[in-house]
């Protein structure tokens, strides 16, 4: 068990998934908006990142896993032309929010949305040509189960992409993102989204999350041939990219 997965939302009974899903519930009107005020809209250049990442390859069928509000979905979509896109999440009122600006950017024929278990996915093996990932699997409950699940239903050559929140290692940024993953985020998390436990548990996960050259290890256990991971800016960020 790695660290993140023993970290909760709340501090009340219940399967860290289900608490999951009830924090993602809660903060969903507001997260759009949230998440790109945090992250000074720097959020959509690594989204960007990842999905040029995956452009030599043209994949046709993908998959996003924890996919939210569906900004990455939407982002590859737009740029990759795939034929089909499933965005896959435990959140219904994230994806409720992720279907309406799908529908109004007319991308309904291509992106949909489905609830599902990321552990334990719906989808025959070897479906997918890419599999990607924009700040969820901090979440899973079993990070080498969901990955295995992600290896398993792309086919094989097929790649992965990720990008995820990391602890910046070098000075200063180290010292300046502790300083405001732990003051300003969960305040200002917490008047906007009225919920107080979703920003501090943010900060906990981020800081728990294996990352680098660990992470790329923990990859090449779920089967993939092969891994690599570039840090975005300063260390902010990291995004990995796996074949199978």
């Amino acid at each position: 068990m790695y660290n993140q997965e023993k970290i909760k939302p709340y501090s009340g009974q219940g399967e860290k998934a289900q608490q999951v899903e009830e924090m993602f519930d809660n903060i969903a009107p507001t997260y759009d908006r949230l998440n790109h005020r945090l992250s000074w809209n720097i959020d959509r250049g690594w989204r960007k990142k990842a999905i040029k990442a995956l452009a030599p390859f043209n994949p046709q069928t993908m998959l996003d896993i924890a996919t939210g509000t569906g900004d990455f979905a939407i982002l590859a979509a737009q740029m990759l032309k795939p034929q089909q896109l499933i965005g896959a999440d435990i959140s219904e009122g994230m994806m409720a929010v992720g279907r309406q600006k799908v529908e109004k950017l007319g991308l309904s024929d291509v992106i949909s949305f489905q609830k599902e278990d990321c552990l334990a996915l719906s989808y025959p093996e070897e479906t997918f040509d890419a599999v990607t990932a924009a700040f969820g699997i901090r979440n899973f409950q079993n990070l080498d189960q969901g990955l295995k699940e992600m290896c398993r239903v792309l086919k094989k050559g097929g790649h992965l992409s990720i990008v995820e929140l990391t602890t910046p290692v070098s000075f200063p940024m180290k010292q300046l993102f502790h300083i405001y993953s732990h003051t300003v985020l969960p305040l200002y998390g917490r008047l906007i989204s009225r919920d107080k436990s979703a920003y501090s548990y943010l900060t906990a996960t981020i800081e728990a999350f294996p990352q680098g050259e660990r992470m790329v290890e923990i990859l090449h256990r779920a089967g993939f041939a092969e891994a690599s991971f570039r840090r975005l800016t300063f260390g902010i960020c990291t995004m990995y990219f796996a074949t199978k």
